[in-house]
């Protein structure tokens, strides 16, 4: 009975998705599948690299020697607002939720996500919410030139007239992550297996629990701070107007109110997937199960308490620049154990070097170094140097390139042949490898030492001293968009079928595979007693 209830469950779910009238296009538009939609989302992050991938490009030619006028101050300006944007808001968030809707139900043993239809929904928001930001460089006009952090008033006062383009597009991004990560939570909470207990849970499954509740506390200040924004453009009010009686600086308090937490929802979910690949690779249970979970969520509790840490040149006061660093070194103690527990699983393991355990063997290393240079910038005497200077560059590269773009190659390549019945090119995996590598160290290493010599962000032009370090940054940064050719290529060959085939129940031949195993599996069918309510 209990069989017969299972075949015309998975019959139905299949006649939904694929016979129905939905075929071609149209399946994709209103798709319900939660591997459908994370495919979707992947695919959209990865058009969105080679968008912000080309802008970065530009910007390292500008940049290339002192006096190049590739392109104006004014679009050099543009570069840098709109490459940090879709990095952040349409990159690495979308790849991260293509992770967690395609694992998510897998990994805890639901037959979809709760809210599908919803799902859909903020998925598409996605496409439509960077046509807006993006056609504000076709605009007449200037395009927003004031920074990925469009501190006021340069946003507002200042701000170009397609600034309100840029605010409604920030919204609907906005609105996308806070539907996506409820949609996510719900489906932690409700709709997990018999047996599957949350100190049973997968490790990425934990990540991004912690991080579904960063985005639903601070994205709503997002949106408060681009409304305020709105309103002093439109409606005279003067939240960020001096002369109105306002304060420039509230922005900065509301805009990393958002922004610190945010740089966690980018790297937590990337040490989920570094704590399922790790394990696999190492042929050993991750050591410290519990601590890893206890660690996850005190990085995004801490996250929250530490925002001032980027405005201590603003003027604060004396004892709150003294919390503010104490709180900002606590986050090395949980990030600290991390490390850690992923060094003792790899300890006597018996290791093989694929490419996602590479990834992964890379982020360990160039994560720690950006962890290093993140403390020397929490000491406030120490930013007041640090602060504006290619240093802080350096530092935030290392950690979310290799915290967030390097854990989720790691992740595609360790289940891309889950994902598409085929296996990928470990040749050309490895050359995606060591070209990232080797282009990111070269890229983004001697801007340490630029910021220490006092070249300022954010310009177009530089002193000729500068010129050596500034070249190799150049040169580096052709090498990484070279690999990334190789990564684009991989992917098509693997979705075309033309890998060579799997093995379908373990891909990684003597590896644990840990991450495919319930506890308790159950069939689908559990969940027809239980009411579920899409």
């Amino acid at each position: 009975m209990s069989e017969a209830i299972h075949h015309a469950h998975h019959s139905g779910a299949h006649d939904d998705h694929h016979h129905g009238p939905e075929k071609g296009f149209k399946r994709w538009l209103f798709t319900t599948n939660h591997k459908d939609i994370g495919t979707l989302y992947l695919v959209f992050s990865l058009i969105m690299l080679f968008v912000a991938g080309f802008m970065a490009l530009l910007i390292r030619i500008e940049l290339f020697e002192p006096g190049k006028v590739l392109l104006s101050p004014e679009t050099f300006n543009q570069m840098t607002t709109m490459h940090g944007l879709i990095m952040v808001f349409g990159v690495i968030m979308p790849a991260l939720a293509g992770f967690a809707n395609w694992l998510i139900p897998m990994m805890i043993g639901a037959p979809d996500m709760a809210l599908p239809r919803l799902n859909n929904w903020s998925f598409w928001l996605l496409p439509f919410a960077f046509s807006m930001l993006l056609s504000t460089l076709f605009m007449s006009g200037p395009s927003p030139d004031f920074g990925w952090t469009f501190y006021a008033p340069l946003s507002t006062t200042y701000g170009p007239q397609s600034t309100d383009f840029f605010i409604f597009s920030i919204h609907m991004m906005g609105a996308s992550s806070i539907l996506a990560s409820l949609n996510i939570v719900v489906t932690i909470f409700n709709m997990r297996a018999p047996g599957m207990h949350f100190m049973k849970m997968p490790l990425f499954v934990w990540a991004w629990l912690s991080t579904g509740f960063l985005l639903l506390a601070v994205m709503p200040v997002l949106a408060g701070c681009v409304t305020m924004m709105l309103m002093d453009r439109h409606f005279h009010t003067s939240f960020f107007n001096a002369a109105g009686g306002g304060d420039p600086v509230l922005f900065q308090h509301v805009f990393w109110f958002f922004g610190h937490p945010e740089v966690y929802i980018l790297i937590l979910p990337g040490f989920g997937i570094i704590s399922e690949v790790i394990p696999a690779f190492s042929r050993k249970k991750l050591f410290g199960y519990a601590a890893m979970v206890y660690a996850t969520a005190g990085i995004a509790i801490v996250g929250f308490v530490v925002w001032m840490h980027h405005m201590f040149t603003t003027g604060a006061p004396y004892f709150a620049q003294l919390y503010f660093m104490y709180a900002t070194m606590l986050v090395a103690v949980p990030t600290g154990i991390k490390v850690f527990n992923w060094l003792a699983t790899i300890f006597k393991g018996s290791i093989t070097f694929e490419t996602p355990m590479l990834f992964a063997l890379g982020f360990l290393v160039m994560f720690t170094i950006g962890g290093l240079s993140g403390v020397m910038l929490s000491l406030v005497p120490a930013d007041y140097q640090y602060r504006g200077s290619y240093f802080v560059v350096a530092h935030f590269h290392y950690v979310l390139v290799t915290g967030s773009l390097f854990t989720i190659f790691a992740g595609v390549y360790y289940w891309l042949p889950k994902w598409t019945g085929r296996m990928y090119s470990e040749t050309l995996g490895q050359f995606h490898f060591w070209l990232s590598v080797i282009g990111m160290n070269l890229t983004f290493f001697p801007m340490h030492f630029l910021g220490l010599a006092g070249m300022p962000r954010r310009i177009p032009d530089y002193a000729i001293q500068f010129t050596d370090f500034n070249q190799i940054a150049t040169i580096g940064a052709f090498i990484f968009a070279i690999g990334q050719l190789f990564f684009l290529y991989v992917v098509i060959q693997a979705c075309r079928h033309k890998g060579k085939r799997v093995v379908e129940d373990k891909v990684w031949e003597g590896a644990h595979g840990l991450e495919w195993t319930l506890p308790t599996p159950v069939p689908y069918h559990t969940f027809e007693t239980a009411p579920v309510v899409h």
